[in-house]
């Protein structure tokens, strides 16, 4: 069974990829990196049925609405950047979009 190239087909159509997931944002004024690509993972997981092999984000999410930052997700050969953008901060709790790009990454992007 090939789930991951499913996975790749999946991601490019941008509105299965869309979400809002919320995380604990009490270590500082953001959403730490390895928190937050956990996040992401499990919130595409949810919306298109299977996990990506990896989520890396590098920066942390500030908890401020309209706040974004860029990860980075592995199917199977397939890399796609991610944008995730904060959409509501109540508390120690950041509410955020997750759009996958259309496209894979090239080598050197």
């Amino acid at each position: 069974m090939r789930l991951r190239p499913a996975l790749a087909a999946v991601l490019v159509m941008p509105a299965l990829a869309a979400c809002t997931v919320s995380a604990d944002a009490d270590l500082g004024p953001g959403v730490e990196p390895e928190k937050l690509a956990t996040q992401v993972s499990s919130a595409l997981e949810e919306s298109v049925g299977v996990a990506p092999d990896d989520v890396e984000c590098d920066d942390q999410l500030d908890a401020r609405v309209d706040a974004t930052t860029r990860c980075v997700l592995t199917a199977g050969e397939e890399r796609y950047g991610v944008t995730v953008t904060a959409t509501e901060v109540s508390g120690d709790t950041v509410d955020f979009d997750v759009q996958v790009d259309d496209q894979p990454m090239t080598d050197g992007s």
